[in-house]
């Protein structure tokens, strides 16, 4: 473990990572001092906390008291190439990420889930399913908690499981997690990585850079980017695949998901045993049933958690229905591929809110299912322009201001069958504090009517 008994550590960030990083601290002996570049209005919940915890701060700026440290730890909020990342790395001061700065204080079995969709879902059915097959377990990271607020509960035979982020990733050193679990790969952030790919990929990928044969890997065999990546591997990999057979982790064949190792078969389900539907949820469950019987869990308690796990707020949330339209809350949507996943869920005509902080999206993809299945586009937020711009023409289109806007306008035009469906592809941090201030907004504006 980390000694920082009276070491002085830098904590750049203020919101939920980065007051974690900074009771976790204190907590163990070190003088943490807490500073962010956003305004003092954003932070006011941020700033009570640090003032009640009597930890040093400062708001709307990094000063150069930054740098008057032993250690940097950064919050996934902040860019790997922000200008005091950059200054600190030029003065020899070590950055790590919170990340790997909580991982550093945590004995128990962690559980390290990541990916460009399915990671909240997957970590939230992962955390629940272990709980109800008798482990003690965690669930932090990239939802509910930060890691660094668990980190020293976690007992050695106990397990967290943990939603891991690409930027979470950029900044880590010896993060070691039990078990990876890479669910798939595909364009996201493009902003943050140049607008490339590979880079986002090598992000992704550092899950399991500093894994070994004591370790274990779970990998999708159904991702055509994973596949050119993982061979620097070090751990025993188990696959996951709806259209191949495995030999070594979970497949689909006759309506039911199988568990094999070696060739031999330790586990089967019926596809109905999953509560949550569509195939992409048939992915996550595939992964987490690995996770499950890697460390030998009992076959029948893992089905009845499959049977009894109902899925997680933002996603494909049923809010309400109003004289037989349904109002969908899917917040987590901040790429276009999950909004795929979303256009397909439902076979009425939709109203589409889409927009928000862009991340570099490329609306091409989604074209054709939005002109085949979108009956209206409500376009929001910084990008509403862009997204104008492109379906105009296409599919009926109108920017809106607010969420009160459009539900107003979609309880007015929409009929009985109809969806109206927040699946943004963006970004939230343009009007609200991230995706599930977004959603609980939207759900709080529906359940008002």
């Amino acid at each position: 473990m980390l000694d920082i008994t009276h070491k002085k550590i830098s904590i750049i960030g203020a919101v939920r990572s980065g007051i974690g990083a900074a009771k976790l601290a204190k907590n163990l002996g070190a003088i943490p001092f807490v500073s962010d570049a956003g305004s003092e209005e954003k932070l006011m919940s941020s700033i009570e906390i640090l003032k009640n915890e009597k930890i040093n701060f400062e708001i709307s700026q990094h000063s150069e008291k930054v740098f008057g440290c032993d250690l940097m730890v950064v919050s996934p909020g902040v860019p790997s190439d922000s200008e005091v990342i950059k200054n600190a790395k030029s003065k020899n001061i070590k950055v790590i990420s919170e990340l790997e700065f909580a991982s550093s204080f945590c004995e128990g079995n962690v559980i390290g889930i990541t990916g460009t969709n399915g990671k909240t879902t997957t970590a939230s059915l992962c955390g629940y399913l272990i709980n109800e097959c008798g482990k003690k377990t965690y669930t932090a990271g990239n939802i509910g908690l930060a890691f660094s607020e668990i980190a020293t509960e976690v007992k050695k035979n106990e397990f967290v499981s943990l939603e891991i982020s690409s930027f979470q990733l950029d900044l880590i050193d010896k993060f070691k997690p039990k078990v990876a679990m890479l669910l798939n790969i595909t364009p996201d952030h493009l902003n943050r990585y140049e607008n490339s790919v590979e880079k986002y990929a090598s992000s992704k990928l550092r899950v399991f850079e500093n894994q070994d044969a004591s370790d274990y890997l779970i990998l999708s065999k159904d991702s055509e980017l994973l596949d050119q990546y993982f061979q620097k591997a070090k751990s025993n990999i188990f696959f996951f695949s709806t259209i191949k057979k495995i030999s070594n982790g979970c497949y689909f064949e006759n309506d039911e998901v199988r568990f094999v190792r070696n060739d031999v078969e330790e586990f089967s389900c019926k596809v109905s045993d999953i509560a949550i539907k569509g195939e992409h949820n048939i992915h996550n469950a595939m992964a987490v049933i690995i996770a499950a019987k890697i460390f030998n869990l009992d076959n029948e308690k893992i089905v009845e958690a499959l049977k009894s796990f109902k899925g997680v707020e933002h996603r494909l949330e049923i809010v309400r229905e109003i004289e037989g339209v349904k109002f969908i809350n899917d917040s987590k949507a901040t790429n276009v591929d999950s909004v795929i996943v979303a256009l397909k869920s439902f076979d009425g005509p939709i109203f589409l809110i889409l927009g928000g902080q862009d991340k570099g999206n490329d609306y091409a993809v989604i074209e054709d299912l939005v002109v085949e299945k979108v009956k209206k586009i409500f376009a929001i937020g910084s990008s509403a322009e862009k997204v104008f711009n492109f379906f105009h023409g296409k599919v009926k289109t109108e920017i809106k201001k607010d969420f009160e806007e459009i539900i107003n306008t979609a309880i007015s035009e929409a009929r009985a069958g109809d969806v109206v469906l927040l699946s943004p592809a963006c970004a939230s941090f343009d009007m609200f504090e991230n995706y599930e201030h977004r959603g609980k907004v939207f759900k709080k504006i529906i359940n008002n009517k």
